[in-house]
């Protein structure tokens, strides 16, 4: 294979396999002890806090017994994975990695009930040995359990709902130390408020999830012209289980994702490709970032358009994976009538600078009913913008957000955003009875963090 053929087939296997691992990556950094403070980074060092302790409870009386004892703030940290400041604190930081684990599962009644710091990859494998699985799964699997239904994370299927919506039941221990059980039969409107708290009522030690059967699926990876492709999203997501695509900034092209039941049980699963798409991506942009017409002229050569990419597997295996390269992140919901034309404005905003190179991801998600769900009583499409790590980003929320607003987009808590607690209380009809229920539970604020106060419009 000469050089050239072989540079041609990587990149058009990068956008392919982009759009299949989704963009995101693990990774909290190490925390740094000083004599009386820890210093607590997040993944994408866009959050950052010297903290009074990073504690690590070994079960839920430790729990009980350190938020009786102490009376200044507590934040839950997951795998750090939130680009927003949901965790920095000058309190202590409560880590929940020694809380993790499927603790029991009950295949008649479909469900299964998992600590609250089980990372999503250890979920799907303990479910899959109990022959089970979760209904869907976001890009990637590094995040906690908690933090994942509670900052609405979610994947991608127009008929499939975000993580969160599948919780029926939840314990969590009180600001005051109280351990408390919620199911969704008897406490609706508790449950509606805590599948989406961002950590704002109290620490979730553990999560009743409804799950399906362990399931293989299909994945069919192919690039379209953007345009065509803004024209088949709908149809494809209606007839796809799991349908998403990746837009390539500066090249023309988007790369289609499907996932669809299999009921065979051969494994295909041929070698991720990200890493080197996201090198030549940048590289075409190094060289050619400021001529946008040739770099485009380029990229039309360099694609191949009639490659695609094939895999089987189980879901979990083929729907999360983990990727190292770190990136910044937008993500905005739109709602679902409104999502091509908002991805069709993004795509004209985004290209106004030349430094972009990092695809954009467009998704579907099905409508829930939690309070502080951005896709409460609405199906949404999920539009998200990224930057890559140690370049500048202001402009996801300066530029990208009007964007946003402009088509009554609601933010992903987790992503970046500068949405005002005003803004918020007109795009949440429930913010009110969200806000009463967290006064209630957490009188003197110890679960809120300068970040939360400002979203919640609460005084310091």
């Amino acid at each position: 294979m000469s050089p050239l053929s072989r540079r041609r087939r990587l990149f058009l296997k990068a956008g392919a396999m982009a759009a299949a691992a989704g963009l995101l990556a693990g990774r909290t950094t190490p925390a740094s002890a000083s004599a009386s403070t820890v210093t607590w980074k997040n993944w994408s060092d866009s959050a950052q806090c010297t903290a009074r302790a990073l504690v690590a409870p070994a079960d839920e009386a430790a729990i009980a017994a350190l938020l009786r004892a102490s009376g200044g703030a507590v934040r839950c940290v997951g795998a750090g994975h939130s680009f927003t400041p949901l965790v920095p604190t000058g309190g202590t930081i409560l880590s929940l990695d020694r809380l993790a684990g499927l603790q029991s599962h009950d295949k008649a009644a479909m469900s299964a009930t998992l600590h609250g710091g089980t990372r999503l990859s250890q979920v799907s494998r303990q479910l899959d040995g109990a022959g089970l699985a979760l209904r869907n799964l976001p890009d990637i699997d590094m995040q906690s359990l908690a933090g994942a239904i509670s900052t609405a994370t979610h994947g991608t299927g127009a008929a499939l709902p975000a993580l969160h919506a599948d919780v029926i039941a939840m314990r969590i221990v009180s600001p005051q130390g109280d351990v408390i059980d919620w199911q969704q039969e008897r406490h609706a409107d508790q449950m509606a408020a805590a599948r989406v708290s961002l950590g704002s009522l109290g620490i979730i030690t553990r999560a009743t999830m409804r799950v399906v059967a362990a399931h293989n699926l299909r994945r069919k990876v192919w690039l379209k012209p953007v345009e065509e492709m803004l024209q088949l999203a709908p149809e494809l997501a209606r007839t796809h289980r799991h349908f998403e695509f990746y837009y390539l900034p500066f090249t023309g092209y988007a790369a289609a994702i499907t996932h669809d039941a299999y009921a065979g049980s051969d494994i295909q699963m041929p070698a991720s490709q990200d890493e080197d798409m996201l090198r030549d991506l940048r590289q075409l942009r190094d060289w050619l970032g400021k001529f946008p017409q040739l770099r485009r002229w380029s990229a039309a050569r360099l694609i191949d358009a009639d490659l695609t990419e094939h895999a089987t597997n189980r879901s979990f295996r083929l729907l999360s994976n983990v990727r190292p390269t770190r990136f910044n992140e937008t993500e905005c919901h739109v709602p679902r009538e409104a999502g091509i034309a908002c991805v069709r404005d993004v795509i004209r905003t985004l290209e106004r600078r030349n430094e972009v190179f990092f695809p954009l991801e467009f998704r579907f998600v099905k409508a829930d009913d939690a309070w502080l769900s951005p896709f409460y009583q609405r199906d949404s499409c999920s539009i998200a913008v990224h930057a890559a790590h140690g370049e500048a980003y202001d402009y996801l929320t300066s530029e990208i957000g009007p964007v946003f607003r402009k088509h009554g987009g609601r933010p992903h808590w987790g992503k970046l955003h500068n949405f005002s607690s005003a803004e918020l209380a007109a795009l949440y009809p429930r913010w009110k009875d969200f806000q009463a229920l967290r006064q209630q539970m957490d009188p003197h604020g110890r679960m809120l963090n300068p970040h939360l106060r400002a979203l919640f419009g609460v005084p310091a």
